[in-house]
């Protein structure tokens, strides 16, 4: 795997680059879809790529892992070929699902005892299982195990947290180095910075991870209820630590506003349920500003959905029929929705790495922002 830095805009610690993997180029900044039991929720493969533009796309380990198992997916040659996406795909590790899971988890040395939230079932998650399930799922980009303390830990918990991250890490690390890709293609796995919002925490979890020499770095446990100006003030902690020559990816995050500002501050990959899951519920991300596509000021507006969109529905559909749809709970109003929202994120990291290059990102950046928070 190799990162390329291509562009730096000249008022800003945003950068572009391409990161090469064996199933494909990705072209950074990159916003990854959400693909919980590989699938990206209400869209076909062949629209996320065609029509979205998606480049990379997420697989959820824990999820696989319940269902369908990690038998059936070996059988099937790896996610890439169970799911046909044969494109570069990276696995989150289950640690944001067992900080999720606090009601019915408990958390050991050795790794986290949970219920499957499907049948009550038990099981356990250690950091050489974890490792050894995504080898098993195969995608190019495997994530640490760890700890995902929630955002008002108390500097006691969120120290003893990292602690155990820490430990771990060294631990997933060595089963990294003892197993084997199973089908063919290189895996990176990147370890996983932590701190919760504490400054020096989080200085030393990014200087931990860099004896990794890891391909690339994520920052995770922000986005977890923290204030958002604090999310930033991490962002920029741990990427002053991070170094230059690998990608870094931010977990989890977040609203447009919060990918251009995470941008604004050298971050590189970005994934989030957001665009899928609020698309379901009627609302959709533009350049001009926030749409509610289920009130009743729509229900006889039939221009576009949205006339600069790049994908299919954009410009098919009426805002009209959208709202009709979604009144009516029809199942192709989350469809429509999703593909807009998903198509629209990757328009917007696209223009933001094309401003990249030209040296003109910042400016363009704090007019985008304001744009993008009108309710329209």
């Amino acid at each position: 795997m190799k990162f390329t830095l291509q562009y730096r805009d000249p008022h800003s610690k945003a950068r572009a680059g391409e990161l090469q993997t064996d199933h494909g180029t990705v072209r950074t900044p990159i916003f990854m879809p959400v693909g919980t039991a590989a699938a990206v929720k209400g869209i076909f493969h062949r629209d996320v790529r065609d029509e979205a533009r998606a480049q990379i796309i997420l697989a959820n380990t824990y999820h696989l892992y319940l269902r369908p198992g990690m038998r059936i997916i070996e059988q099937a040659g790896g996610v890439h070929r169970f799911s046909t996406w044969d494109g570069p795909m990276l696995t989150d590790s289950g640690g944001f699902q067992v900080f999720s899971l606090a009601a019915c988890r408990k958390l050991k040395e050795e790794g986290c005892y949970f219920r499957s939230h499907i049948d009550g079932s038990k099981h356990l998650f250690t950091p050489e299982s974890v490792i050894d399930t995504e080898r098993t799922i195969g995608a190019d980009i495997m994530m640490a195990f760890d700890e995902c303390p929630p955002g008002d830990a108390p500097r006691e918990y969120a120290a003893r947290s990292l602690d155990l991250t820490e430990r771990w890490l060294d631990r997933c690390f060595a089963q990294y180095h003892r197993t084997q890709p199973k089908y063919g293609h290189y895996q990176a796995l990147f370890p996983i910075v932590q701190g919760c919002t504490y400054p020096d925490l989080r200085v030393r979890a990014a200087e931990n991870v860099l004896r990794y020499d890891a391909d690339g770095y994520a920052i995770g446990g922000l986005a977890v209820g923290e204030p958002t100006e604090t999310m930033y003030e991490m962002i920029e902690v741990v990427n002053a630590v991070l170094p230059e020559d690998r990608p870094r990816y931010l977990m989890g995050v977040g609203t447009p506003v919060n990918i251009l500002e995470g941008i604004a501050r050298g971050v590189d990959m970005f994934d989030c349920v957001m665009p899928t899951r609020n698309g379901r519920n009627g609302q959709l991300f533009t350049a001009e500003g926030v749409i509610n596509i289920r009130n009743k000021k729509w229900e006889d507006d039939f221009s576009p959905i949205d006339p600069e969109g790049t994908a299919f529905v954009d410009t098919r559909y009426s805002k009209a029929y959208l709202h009709h749809l979604c009144v009516c709970g029809e199942m192709l109003a989350a469809q429509i929705a999703s593909l807009h929202n998903i198509a629209f994120y990757l328009r917007l990291v696209g223009m933001a790495r094309e401003r990249i290059a030209a040296g003109d990102f910042a400016a363009w950046k704090e007019r985008m922002a304001v744009k993008l928070q009108k309710r329209l």
